[in-house]
């Protein structure tokens, strides 16, 4: 089975922020989409070990900011490679405007942003399926949405030889963020520390 052709569905990515009393944070999310329109409904799945979606589970409400094709890997990595529970992604963070929610929502690198106020969520397993009817929606942009396989082909860095460290053991690279784990065999129930991608999603590097 060729895990790569996940690659082909034509969603997009999007900075999900939350916020809970004065802690403010966000994460890079894959799959949003409406489903329906009267009333106007969103629906966004978020990996459960992410902060933000604790957030968005306690407050029932967020904003999404649709990235573009304007948006640069440092997005991403301000966003997706580091987690909230361990730093503030908006301390310093100067590429921003605030809804009528109080949320932060993104305005570099992205064409519009939604402020949604959760009716549902379901249990997926490893996410959580939230669905909401978005009470502000602005368009900031002209530039097309970035979709994943535009991600993987013209914003993720490509990755670098070698397939052996210094010391000679192996090199598994993680295809969606490009962590890299260092061993012989990669566990099959590893789960990438940054993205939060199974092992499915690793390749050895070479």
């Amino acid at each position: 089975m060729d895990n790569k052709a996940m690659y082909k569905l034509s969603y997009g990515l999007f900075v999900l922020s939350a916020k809970t009393g004065e802690k403010e944070n966000g994460c890079i999310t894959n799959t949003a989409i409406q489903v329906a329109s009267d009333p106007n409904q969103i629906s966004f799945a978020v990996n459960k070990a992410n902060y933000t979606h604790d957030m968005v589970m306690d407050t029932k409400k967020c904003n999404l900011s649709v990235i573009s094709e304007e948006a640069d890997f440092e997005l991403f990595k301000h966003f997706g490679f580091q987690s909230g529970r361990d730093v503030d992604k908006f301390a310093g963070y100067t590429k921003l405007d605030y809804a009528a929610n109080g949320i932060p929502y993104i305005t570099a690198g992205t064409n519009a942003f939604f402020s949604i106020d959760v009716r549902q969520a379901v249990d997926l397993g490893s996410h959580t399926l939230f669905i909401g009817e978005p009470s502000a929606m602005e368009v900031l942009s002209e530039a097309p949405s970035a979709t994943y396989g535009y991600y993987q082909s013209s914003i993720k860095p490509k990755p670098e030889k070698p397939a052996r460290s210094e010391g000679g053991k192996t090199v598994w690279r993680c295809k969606i963020c490009g962590y890299e784990y260092v061993g012989e065999t990669l566990p099959e129930d590893f789960i990438c520390p940054i993205c939060k991608h199974p092992a499915s999603d690793f390749e050895k590097v070479g």
